[in-house]
């Protein structure tokens, strides 16, 4: 009988690219493979739901550490950053997870339709057993892609199940907020989705505000407790990590990394840049353009 685990192995191992991810052609569903440990990964998480399904990962939200294993989720809700590292991972034993980013739409449809849940929760980041509903709902899905003249039919329905069954799980409360068109928590992922948009831009407070429809004050108050993070503290991040990506997958300079992501001053950019990922832009543009190259390398020994 073919399991989850098998069926994201089959997918991952034949379509993962150099960075272990496996999209799919089913929305927001991905697999995710890795062969050994990773470097510590800083991101600005979109809310998702990973299932864990061989290997260990360690992910941190400010002062919250979270270790997670086979037969574990973890459930973003929010727009958060996070710092995470697969942990546990060999050639023999690859890190093995199916990642399916949580659709609002879905969720705000659903919840109409469902009781209030028996257990409030308001943490954005969690890690629990993954329930058994939900890994049925994500091997159907996964078994489609070996038929996809069923995927138009069937993706669609397959998907609300698995959004259902989160919801109708001990994640529940915190999913649903996501689903409140005038709750607090989409009114700032509103600003964030412009924030994620325009980072490399100034963006007043004022005009966040205005698009979340608060008050500048109240929106200040309301998008710190759903990020942790100021809006201003929010685009930082957003810069460092894209100016590093930049850097890391496309070999750019330093300097031109701080310019593309809107820094004026490369000064400043290096010293924010050393704070946040505790080494120098210059020397990750050095470590990366080495990793491009042996990359290079290596891919025309495999074609020659």
């Amino acid at each position: 009988m073919t399991t989850l685990l098998d069926a994201v192995r089959h997918h991952a191992d034949a379509q993962a690219g150099d960075d272990g991810l496996a999209p799919t052609p089913i929305p927001g569903l991905m697999a995710v493979r890795a062969v050994a440990p990773s470097d510590l990964i800083h991101d600005v998480q979109r809310p998702l739901a990973c299932l864990v399904l061989q290997g260990g990962k360690r992910v941190t939200a400010g002062a919250r550490l979270f270790e997670f294993a086979a037969g574990d989720s973890l459930l973003v809700t929010a727009d958060i950053p996070t710092v995470s590292q697969i942990t546990r991972a060999s050639a023999a034993a690859p890190y093995y997870s199916l990642v399916l980013e949580l659709d609002p739409a879905t969720i705000a449809d659903l919840v109409a339709q469902m009781a209030p849940p028996a257990i409030a929760d308001h943490a954005p980041l969690r890690v629990d057993p993954t329930e058994a509903e939900t890994a049925d709902a994500a091997l159907r899905l996964m078994k489609l892609l070996d038929r996809p003249e069923s995927l138009p039919v069937l993706q669609a329905q397959l998907l609300r199940e698995m959004h259902y069954w989160l919801l109708a799980g001990r994640h529940g409360d915190a999913i649903r907020k996501l689903g409140w068109p005038d709750g607090h928590v989409q009114r700032v992922a509103r600003a964030v989705h412009v924030l994620r948009r325009d980072y490399a831009r100034p963006i007043a407070v004022e005009r966040l505000a205005t698009i979340a429809g608060m008050s500048a004050s109240s929106f200040h108050q309301h998008f710190k407790a759903v990020t942790s993070l100021s809006p201003l503290q929010f685009q930082k991040q957003l810069r460092l990590i894209e100016a590093r990506r930049l850097m890391q997958s496309q070999g750019a300079s330093a300097s031109s990394a701080a310019y593309a992501v809107g820094y004026e001053s490369v000064p400043q950019f290096t010293r924010e840049y050393g704070r946040m990922f505790g080494k120098s832009p210059a020397a990750d543009a050095r470590a990366a353009v080495v990793r491009l190259q042996a990359s290079a390398v290596s891919r025309e020994a495999a074609s020659a």
